[in-house]
């Protein structure tokens, strides 16, 4: 008949539940279930932290609150990290994040819509001819990336 294992957990480890623990050696975090050990990564590597936090509660070994009280991370974190567990696994913590795009006014494009703004060309105008929203060239104005010719003035008679 086999025998119950009791947790014993190494001295000096954060216990997250009756089960399970994480114990710190030579900057590497060693998890335990029961006795035995189950995973292990770099100290400082916060997305295999979070992979492995958000892996243990979808199981259902730990839950997120655990978590939470036993590192001291937000309840809002560790929910982060279990639905991308969830929904992209653990290659949704390695993916390279996702970044904005090119920047639409290039120096060539921002010299040539200089140039037309220069020669007495409306923003509406530039927009439509060159495909780039009228916005995009506002916020370079307001930005000082481009300058807006001076308006002239109407002669007005001298009174």
């Amino acid at each position: 008949m086999p025998q119950v294992e009791l947790p014993i957990f190494p001295e000096g480890a954060t216990i997250v539940n009756t089960r399970v623990c994480a114990f710190r050696e030579n900057e590497t975090i060693i998890w335990y279930n029961g006795s035995l050990p189950v995973f292990n990564h770099a100290e400082d590597d916060l997305a295999t932290f979070r992979m492995f936090t958000g892996q243990l509660c979808v199981m259902g070994v730990v839950t997120q609150a655990e978590i939470a009280r036993a590192f001291g991370v937000t309840p809002v974190s560790v929910k982060r990290s279990v639905k991308l567990f969830r929904e992209k696994g653990v290659a949704g913590f390695y993916a390279p994040r996702k970044t904005r795009g090119a920047t639409v006014l290039n120096p060539e494009k921002l010299a040539e819509v200089q140039s037309l703004l220069s020669i007495g060309s409306t923003i509406n105008e530039i927009s439509k001819t060159m495909d780039i929203k009228a916005d995009t060239i506002r916020k370079a104005v307001k930005a000082s990336k481009l300058i807006l010719p001076k308006k002239k003035s109407p002669n007005l008679p001298l009174l």
